[in-house]
């Protein structure tokens, strides 16, 4: 697989002409040049990737999926570095803004640390963020402030202004994301409630025997929805994360076990899928505020 570690190789693989500066790019309606097909073969890079599509169509396959998309609105989408991409039927035009922005562009600047706390830029594709008609105009405002900063003679203030809106651009999309997961009550309703029955499923003794510990990446993969995603709209519609979830799921099934007196500590946490009786033992006194010894003595009390 093919990894680009500049930006240029990036604009050479996609054919744009090359970068104004060589760790921050941003293009706009931009034409590919006509000598490049539209596939590009799957690939990673050392950026990060925000772009705004005005409309488009196409297959565009990164993260866990390969979705199909075909938006009339404007249409957010984030990407980390060393994420895999693989793009087919790629249109000559790109309708929209597209920014490229290499890791190293970041160094020594808070968004360097901040930048990992936004989930979306390890959403799917079919996760996208899609805004309305205000939303859209907000969010293409920002990109032209980064444009024409970007445009200018670029000097010693350049990259502070160009990375303050970038820290805008990420702060609304974050905004605009929590309304989506609002507006969306119904599927939020519905992969809630399969997320409750696949636990439910791993919790079964012989299930958690032979797979072991329920993980947020199995049982997203179920779903058919990314890790990130997940956590984020469970986050949003219950206060806790997929991971709280679960952990709470494992201690409610031992507090069940527990009131039986055939299994000791250390069967109860093997038959829940621990591999240690000490990480049961210390996951279970953080959730409950006692060791499952001194539970099981005060409910024999």
């Amino acid at each position: 697989m093919k990894h680009y570690s500049t930006l240029k190789e990036v604009h050479d693989a996609y054919g744009f002409p090359p970068p104004e500066n060589p760790l921050i790019s941003i293009l706009f309606d931009a034409e590919r040049a006509e000598n490049f097909g539209n596939h590009i073969p799957e690939h990673t890079c050392d950026l990060y990737m925000v772009c705004l599509k005005k409309k488009t169509s196409g297959s565009m396959k990164y993260g866990y999926g390969n979705t199909k998309y075909d938006h009339t609105n404007g249409t957010m989408f984030f990407l980390n570095p060393r994420q895999i991409m693989e793009l087919n039927e790629v249109e000559q035009k790109v309708e929209g803004y597209l920014l490229f922005i290499h890791q190293d562009f970041l160094n020594g600047h808070p968004l360097h640390h901040e930048i990992k706390k936004y989930g979306f830029f390890e959403y799917e594709i079919n996760e996208a963020l899609h805004l309305s008609p205000s939303e859209e105009k907000i969010i293409g405002e920002l990109f032209q402030k980064i444009a024409i900063e970007y445009g200018n003679n670029q000097d010693e203030f350049s990259r502070e202004i160009m990375l303050s809106h970038v820290q805008s651009l990420l702060k609304y999309g974050n905004r605009f994301y929590k309304r989506q997961f609002i507006n969306r009550t119904i599927i939020s309703g519905y992969t809630i409630n399969k997320f409750n029955e696949v636990l439910a499923g791993y919790i079964k003794k012989d299930i958690i025997e032979k797979q072991g510990l329920p993980t947020v990446k199995s049982i997203a993969s179920k779903l058919n929805v990314s890790p990130r995603y997940l956590s984020d709209l469970l986050k949003q519609e219950t206060g806790k994360t997929a991971i709280d979830l679960i952990h709470l799921s494992l201690i409610s099934e031992a507090k069940n076990l527990l009131k039986a007196k055939n299994l000791s500590v250390s069967e109860i946490g093997y038959a829940l899928g621990f591999e240690n009786s000490s990480y049961f033992s210390k996951l279970f006194k953080k959730e409950v505020g006692i060791s499952p010894t001194k539970f099981r003595e005060e409910l024999l009390n």
